[in-house]
């Protein structure tokens, strides 16, 4: 027993293990700068939700892969029987990251849209893409770096009203199809006509008058002239802070939906 644990080769095992542990601690940090940084950046990674999956696989895939390695690493083995035991570690490992990441992609926020009375995060999974070739030039093809701030606009009287009846019983939203999406600006008078005034937040919840204050105050807004619209999103409801012209000033932790 003792003569099989000095025949180990601790030093070359370990040495492997750190190497593998580092490449996946380099690569998983890239895969998450990119999802938290460029197609989830705050809040949507919130609002949106789908990164539990790609947290889970990333962690375990760091664990393992340097696991399996220190198992399978064994300097007396073939060279080729060797290659081949950490290419296929290497394999799973890539296929794994790889699946966590396709979940993260689908599911990514890629527009935020204002639609009659409400704000909605939509994501690449819920758009309804045959409507894609319809949009406007700049919203045919679905943003790859964050959600874009649009507005859905007003449906005509007529069939088009009464198919965007129909599509909303189905699951799709107006703030969901390409086809009725416009500049955000180009619709500000809509959103001030629904927005209410922050006031309300303050009647709703008297108790938290103070820690809104300071969460307006941190947005750079009046609360005289602050309005809000709710959110509804994938996994939390928050609301929309807008100033006075109509823009975002920033985001609640509060359901506005009251």
């Amino acid at each position: 027993m003792t003569e099989a644990i000095r025949k180990f080769d601790w030093p070359g095992r370990l040495k492997a293990m750190g190497a593998h542990l580092l490449i996946s601690l380099t690569l998983a940090a890239a895969l998450a700068a990119l999802v938290m940084l460029v197609w989830y950046p705050w809040p949507y990674s919130v609002l949106a939700g789908g990164r539990g999956l790609f947290w889970l696989v990333v962690s375990v895939d760091v664990i393992l892969g340097p696991v399996l390695t220190f198992v399978a690493f064994n300097t007396a083995k073939p060279r080729a029987e060797l290659v081949r035991d950490l290419a296929c570690i290497a394999a799973v490992q890539l296929a794994a990251l790889g699946y966590g990441l396709h979940t993260v992609y689908e599911v990514r926020p890629v527009a935020f849209v204002f639609e009659v009375d409400r704000f909605r995060l939509v994501g690449a999974a819920d758009v309804r893409r045959q409507e894609l070739p319809q949009a406007r030039a700049a919203y045919r093809h679905l943003s790859l770096r964050g959600p874009l701030l649009l507005a859905a606009r007003e449906s005509n009287p007529g069939d088009e009203r009464l198919q965007t009846i129909k599509l909303a019983l189905q699951g799709y939203d107006v703030g969901t199809r390409p086809s009725y999406w416009v500049p955000y600006d180009s619709q500000l008078k809509r959103v001030l006509a629904s927005a209410r005034p922050v006031t309300l937040l303050y009647r709703q919840k008297p108790e938290t008058a103070a820690e809104l204050d300071g969460q307006l105050a941190a947005m750079g807004v009046d609360k005289a002239s602050a309005r809000f619209l709710p959110i509804t999103a994938r996994v939390q409801d928050w609301s929309v802070i807008l100033k006075a012209d109509g823009s975002i000033a920033g985001f609640l932790p509060r359901d506005g939906f009251f």
